[in-house]
């Protein structure tokens, strides 16, 4: 019942670093969650959680790398292969010798082998903080491959020079022939069993289908434990099963492609499945991260043997060797401009190698290795210098999420802003590709019954994209003129509104049809104002609630939710009512001063009394049906809108400023359809 506890505030704190992210944007969500895994170990509740370095391999790492090796773009790893070798194996291996060597001349009490052993936890760049940061920085594409190629192969090289630098400290003795051997053994080992794992798992998956078994779900439970098996089985036979992990991702990447002929709707569980899985493992990994922090310090603080000071000036002089040494390998192994896809150019700049060197940081393979080293030596006496090297990988990973997170956004960020018109141009790009996403997933939507209802709604999308590409204003000006649209659109229904209200008074319409009528009104108001005007909005709605009284209330909302064809035609005749109260007092408008979002908002007008017009005059079931099939449709591509921007906001694609103009875009047009449907 405990550990159900623990896992239950685990993922209460996840949840809560995406919420705290929200309000404080510019720290990336990995800080948020180590500094709240950390505030509960401090926090007075006696919370202390022990890390398994066998078990979180196997729970987070094997999982998450499998996924990557899946999504990692095949072709762009093959083509970068010699600067990610060069990274993955060289670098690696030049960081333990001379990483190694500084450490044990810095600190004399840490041997040699345990300083080879500090070194080589450290080299290695993990793959899931590579991943969290790169969604929120801007890093070149090409640069975003190479890095993530990387981390997915050093792993390998640093945990097996880990291993054997603790297996020198523990029994005393080293070979280098055996040591090279047994890596080669347990790298291409690694490969080759993720690779016949992920075949002999394909067929199986071949043979169930054949058999009939063609459930998603019972495929969808396979795709879960691939993973695991690949890992367990790796390390039972004794080669990495991170590299094994990896293998059978990028095999299985194949077979999925083909996989999403043979069997569409596997994809559609697949996707959504996954997304959710990884949200959870990428959370743990940085808040099991920060509950092990405060008991690593607090063991290194309170020791009176270690100097608080030196330690912690220990862990920065680390971290900036490291940065130095990658900096210069990069250096000296990038001429020719290979690395970063411009063959032109002799050597990369400046800004490119400090990118490269800063997004090299250190995650929880770092710590969780760290926890792994014995406590006792071969002749039983404690290994030295365990809590300080604890102390020291742990004080490495922070400083390098830090430095990523403060420095790669300044120099990721474009420093020009010259070209305006291709800028512009991208903006506009963006908003079409986020209504490209909606036109797809209801072309995924199509079925029998609702052809014609998915064809009318696709050619909506169409013609607002068609618009939006001969538009020559940029995104700003578009912005702007969606904000003077909806002022007037506020005007328009506060018409509305008085128009209700004077009804009312005269007692040409009931309280339940004015009440329905103008809920719908304060609905379409919340969707249109801006930030600053919802507050104000909500306030007057509730002072409107609480004057009708309770009782009246419940009446209207019984009424709302079980209304007639009747109340709905009685409803459709209010609506043209108003709308020809707005079309008058507009045109009115529009013929003293010419305003062209004036115009707009009455072509809006027209179109919807045209709507209304024809609705009533045709035939109601068959209509009714229609109309029922569009408005689940533009539900369906609205969340698809909004999915999209979220999505290209994570991946680091779109800044929040753009972001919040595409929102704005969308609830404005969900605004015209709750409009238009809610008098159907």
């Amino acid at each position: 019942m405990e550990v159900f506890i623990i896992v239950l505030i685990l993922l209460a704190l996840i949840g809560l670093s995406n919420v705290v992210h929200r309000f404080i944007p510019f720290i990336p969500v990995p800080l948020i969650q180590i500094a709240l895994g950390a505030l509960l170990v401090i926090a007075p509740i006696g919370l202390h959680l022990h890390m398994e370095p066998e078990l979180f391999f196997l729970l987070f790492i094997a999982p998450l790398l499998y996924n990557d090796g899946m999504h990692a773009p095949r072709g762009e790893l093959w083509r970068l292969r010699v600067p990610i070798l060069l990274l993955a194996l060289g670098l690696v291996f030049a960081t333990v010798c001379i990483v190694g060597y500084s450490v044990h001349w810095l600190i004399p009490s840490i041997p040699l082998a345990a300083a080879f052993g500090l070194a080589a936890i450290l080299s290695p760049t993990d793959a899931v903080a590579v991943s969290s940061l790169s969604k929120r920085i801007h890093l070149p594409a090409r640069m975003k491959q190479l890095l993530e190629g990387e981390a997915l192969m050093n792993d390998a090289s640093g945990l097996v020079a880990f291993k054997f630098a603790i297996a020198a400290m523990v029994t005393g003795y080293f070979s280098l022939t055996a040591a090279s051997w047994s890596f080669v053994v347990i790298a291409v080992g690694g490969l080759v069993v993720g690779a016949v794992m992920a075949v002999l798992i394909t067929i199986v998956r071949k043979l169930l289908r054949r058999a009939g078994l063609e459930d998603e779900t019972m495929h969808m439970l396979l795709q879960i434990l691939t993973p695991f098996l690949i890992y367990l089985i790796a390390e039972e036979v004794g080669v990495s099963g991170i590299l094994a992990a990896v293998a059978g991702g990028l095999l299985h990447a194949v077979e999925n492609e083909r996989m999403a002929f043979t069997m569409p709707n596997l994809k559609n569980v697949s996707d959504p499945t996954w997304s959710v899985i990884l949200f959870i493992l990428n959370g743990l990994v940085f808040v099991l991260l920060g509950l092990q922090i405060p008991d690593v310090s607090r063991t290194v603080f309170v020791n009176p043997a270690i100097d608080n000071g030196s330690a912690i000036g220990f862990a920065i002089l680390i971290y900036v060797m490291l940065l130095a040494l990658r900096f210069v390998w990069t250096l000296l192994f990038s001429s020719g401009g290979r690395w970063f896809g411009n063959a032109e150019q002799k050597r990369p700049s400046f800004r490119m190698l400090m990118l490269t060197s800063l997004s090299g940081v250190r995650g929880a393979i770092t710590l969780a290795a760290a926890f792994s080293i014995p406590l006792f030596l071969e002749n039983g006496d404690p290994f030295p210098q365990r809590d300080l090297i604890l102390f020291l990988a742990s004080s490495v990973i922070l400083i390098s999420l830090l430095a990523a997170s403060i420095f790669l956004p300044l120099l990721a960020k474009k420093t020009s802003a010259s070209d305006t018109a291709e800028k512009e141009r991208l903006e506009r790009a963006w908003q079409l590709e986020v209504m490209a996403s909606a036109v797809k997933i209801l072309q995924n939507a199509t079925t029998e019954e609702n052809e014609a209802a998915v064809n009318s709604v696709i050619g909506d999308y169409k013609l607002m994209m068609q618009q939006l590409a001969q538009r020559g204003g940029s995104m700003r000006s578009l912005m702007q003129a969606r904000r003077d649209d909806a002022e007037v659109r506020l005007l328009a229904l506060n018409i509305e509104r008085n128009y209700v209200n004077n009804r009312l008074e005269s007692g040409q319409i009931g309280r339940e049809e004015a009440d329905s009528y103008l809920s719908m009104l304060e609905q379409l108001e919340l969707l249109l104002a801006n930030r600053t005007s919802v507050g104000k909005i909500m306030v007057k709605s509730i002072w409107r609630r609480l004057k009708k009284g309770a009782s009246m209330l419940t009446a209207r909302s019984k009424s709302a939710l079980s209304a007639s064809e009747p109340d709905r035609s009685e409803l459709r005749a209010l609506k043209m009512q108003c709308t020809q109260a707005v079309v008058n007092e507009l045109s009115a408008r529009c013929e003293q001063v010419r305003d062209e979002a004036a115009e707009g908002v009455l072509d809006h007008y027209r179109h919807m009394l045209d709507r209304l017009r024809r609705f009533t005059l045709g035939s109601q079931r068959r209509d009714q049906e229609f109309v029922e099939h569009r408005r689940e449709l533009h539900w369906i591509a609205v969340q698809a809108e909004r999915d999209a921007v979220q999505k290209l906001f994570e991946q680091g694609d779109i800044s929040r400023e753009l972001a919040a103009i595409l929102r704005r875009m969308i609830r404005n047009r969900e605004a015209s359809q709750i409009e238009l449907y809610e008098m159907s």
